[in-house]
């Protein structure tokens, strides 16, 4: 079927006329829209740039200079803070301590925490919920006062676990003044805070996963064991990506059990990066090189946070 319209020029013209008009008052309700979503946004995004983007640029630029806390004068060196800083057998030590109580964080913190998961997995038992409120509770307790409470406990001379290990007929250790059973000490502190975290979210990532898996499972023959292995655990997979990268980030920034616990001591085995900044800057008053050391710290977290992702991913397994 063919139509035809016939109009004369007048009217042709004041079609597109009208036909402009409309889309001018749709282009301009589409922009009203768009800036009116911006400006609800904007708050967060002024508040993100004064307090995050600004002191990191801001950071950069003095990582560049030779800034003293106790001169005012800032003189461009270049790279050379960033070379001193990698040429240093400082920096080297500095990152073995903070990737190994790193790695024993993560490891410790996530094991644990799974294995609770899988014991304290029991719904409709007020028991069970108590004993989840008491392992989930030192998430709360701030560092800083968990951390002198444990520096009471690993007291080499009237310290409770020593005293618990005499009466078990074992030899005390000063477990803060002796190089090998520092790390162990600290990261202790830190597995005893996280854990009931960690748990809690492998919790509700078990009861997310359908029953009829396991009993399609069940009905073939598999053992609880291979359930675990062949169910559970894939389908834990982006919990466990989640906790791995987030438990990594803040492992690699740890400072406060260190700077209440050991002063990065003894003999300079607790010296993690973060700490080791700290007293760069506010001790030292080498401010030019601490910051960049930190631009160092970040870019290391960010590689290996995109590394852990870019590997995790390919493993993670999604329900359906």
């Amino acid at each position: 079927m063919e139509s035809y319209v016939t109009t004369n020029g007048e009217g042709t013209v004041a079609a597109s006329g009208g036909i402009a008009a409309s889309s001018r008052l749709r282009g301009g309700r589409k922009w009203i829209g768009a800036l009116k979503d911006f400006s609800f946004a904007l708050p967060a995004l002024v508040f993100m740039g004064a307090f995050l983007y600004y002191p990191l640029a801001y950071s950069i630029y003095i990582s560049f200079t030779n800034w003293n806390m106790t001169r005012p004068v800032k003189k461009f060196v270049g790279a050379d803070n960033y070379t001193r800083l990698l040429t240093s057998a400082d920096f080297y030590q500095s990152l073995k301590v903070t990737m190994v109580y790193t790695v024993l964080d993560v490891a410790f913190t996530l094991g644990i925490g799974l294995l609770l998961a899988l014991l304290f997995n029991v719904a409709n038992s007020k028991l069970y919920a108590f004993m989840r409120g008491v392992i989930f509770m030192p998430y709360y307790i701030s560092m800083v006062i968990a951390a002198m409470v444990f520096t009471w406990i690993y007291n080499g001379q009237y310290g409770l676990l020593n005293y618990i290990m005499g009466l078990l007929g074992l030899d005390g250790v000063n477990w803060l003044v002796n190089p090998a059973t520092v790390i162990p000490a600290l990261v202790a502190v830190s597995v005893w805070k996280g854990a009931g975290f960690a748990m809690i979210l492998f919790i509700a990532g078990m009861r997310g996963i359908p029953q009829e898996y396991y009993e399609a499972a069940a009905i073939d023959g598999a053992g609880r064991a291979q359930q675990f292995r062949h169910i559970t655990l894939p389908l834990l997979s982006p919990m466990t990506l989640f906790l791995l990268i987030t438990t990594f980030i803040s492992s690699m920034q740890v400072f406060q059990s260190i700077d209440v616990m050991t002063n990065g001591g003894p003999l300079q085995a607790s010296n993690a990066i973060v700490y080791w900044i700290y007293t760069m800057a506010f001790s030292e008053f080498k401010t030019g090189r601490a910051s960049a050391l930190v631009i160092i710290l970040f870019v290391i977290i960010l590689l290996l946070t995109l590394l852990q992702w870019a590997v995790g991913r390919k493993k993670v397994h999604y329900e359906g």
